[in-house]
């Protein structure tokens, strides 16, 4: 018989080197199975331990798998992979979770949600469980990132207890082995329009006498540099758009001449030529953002976005040349008028305040032409679509 068919749950706790705390965890889960009347398993997923912490998981009635690639991440992956359960719960193998009080994540499951997140600031943080930084620093932070990118209804994003239904997370493909695992389970099951709910959980202090595996500065930039890469709005649009208006008012402002804004501070040529570099950096930028998400979705890493494909379908390869082309005509005519101005000084000396704003704003048309023409054909490179190679038919054989 199929036991996918015949298990609900599978409890899954990675493991490398956890021989001091990994037979209480497996105890606390069993006896919630078993006094919750659950058909599960406790699945622990060994990623090369050398302390005997196979032979413990198996004498405590646990099945193990190996996971032949090393991180967090990659144990979670080939434990899901390999669970008997409809339902999966995973949770860290230090004793820091409580296994036996798993029932509201199991309510929620039963319930129809796809994900179900545990919340250790509402069930309660020990004393010395959570480093300050991580408390008070790190998961605020990234939780609130989480929140703002992605719109994920969870206040406690990096919380290692947490449940999810396991056919759902299969079909996402998950990919980071590290860490990040975490984050891109949360992240990709929002993007892909999940049903996400929280539960208050515990946090107990580590109880093994070594340090943990985690790393917070080091762990901390991966999960930041994950939402980052996931999220190309906020990582390279918005702040394109932003910085691409700021420099067009200041350059355009200070076009006719000097402005005076407070006594004695007044902005001149100086702060043109910042304005057209800003203008050039957040053009760039836009340009990234629309690569970026091209690829991203073009390679299944994120969903297609519609409301995007809707906006710039009328921006096809041919109409961004045009506006690039109207751009480098304009920028070229600018320039060649500062060069007619020289000639008639006989290329000698000139008033450089007035001739220098002509030739930096059409300076800026030719560098911008530049960068919407080859933008649009990298983007147009990336819509392509290859098919894969026609084989011969096996049945009709070679020719003779």
């Amino acid at each position: 018989m199929d036991k996918t068919s015949t298990l609900e749950l599978t409890i899954l706790m990675p493991c490398l080197n956890e021989a001091e705390t990994l037979a209480t965890c497996i105890d606390k889960a069993r006896a919630f199975l078993q006094s919750s009347g659950i058909q599960g398993e406790v699945l622990i997923a060994d990623n090369g331990s050398t302390d005997g912490s196979i032979e413990i998981a198996e004498r405590h009635g646990a099945r193990v798998v190996h996971v032949p690639i090393r991180g967090y991440g990659a144990a979670l992956s080939h434990g899901i992979a390999n669970a008997h359960g409809q339902f999966v719960i995973m949770g860290d193998s230090d004793d820091s979770y409580d296994f036996s009080r798993l029932a509201p994540f199991v309510e929620k499951l039963r319930e129809g949600f796809d994900v179900v997140m545990g919340n250790r600031f509402k069930g309660g943080i020990a004393a010395g469980a959570m480093p300050f930084l991580h408390r008070y620093l790190g998961n605020p932070v990234l939780s609130f990132i989480g929140r703002l990118f992605f719109s994920i209804p969870v206040r406690d994003f990096h919380c290692g207890l947490r449940g999810f239904n396991r056919q759902r997370i299969l079909a996402l493909n998950l990919m980071t082995t590290g860490m990040e695992f975490a984050s891109e389970l949360v992240v990709r099951s929002a993007l892909a329009k999940y049903s996400i709910t929280e539960v208050a959980t515990t946090l107990s202090k580590d109880g093994r006498s070594r340090p943990p595996h985690l790393r917070t500065w080091r762990d901390g930039w991966r999960h930041l540099r994950f939402l980052l890469l996931f999220s190309p709005r906020w990582l390279f649009l918005y702040p394109g758009l932003i910085t691409f208006v700021l420099g067009a008012i200041l350059t355009f402002a200070l076009f006719p001449g000097p402005v005076t804004i407070a006594r004695g501070v007044t902005l001149d040529i100086h702060s043109i030529i910042v304005g057209c570099i800003t203008m050039i950096i957040g053009t760039q930028c836009i340009s990234f953002a629309v690569v970026a998400r091209r690829y991203a979705a073009s390679s299944g890493l994120l969903p297609a976005d519609y409301r995007l494909r809707r906006a710039v379908s009328p921006l096809t390869l041919e109409r961004a040349l045009m506006f690039a082309g109207v751009l480098l005509v304009a920028g070229g005519m600018g320039v060649f008028h500062c060069l007619n101005i020289w000639r008639h000084a006989d290329f000698g000396p000139l008033q450089y305040g007035e001739i220098l704003r002509l030739l930096l704003v059409s300076g800026t048309a030719i560098a911008l032409a530049t960068q919407v023409a080859f933008t649009s054909f990298l983007s147009a490179f990336l819509d392509i679509e290859v098919k894969s190679p026609v084989k011969p038919d096996a049945a009709q054989g070679e020719p003779g």
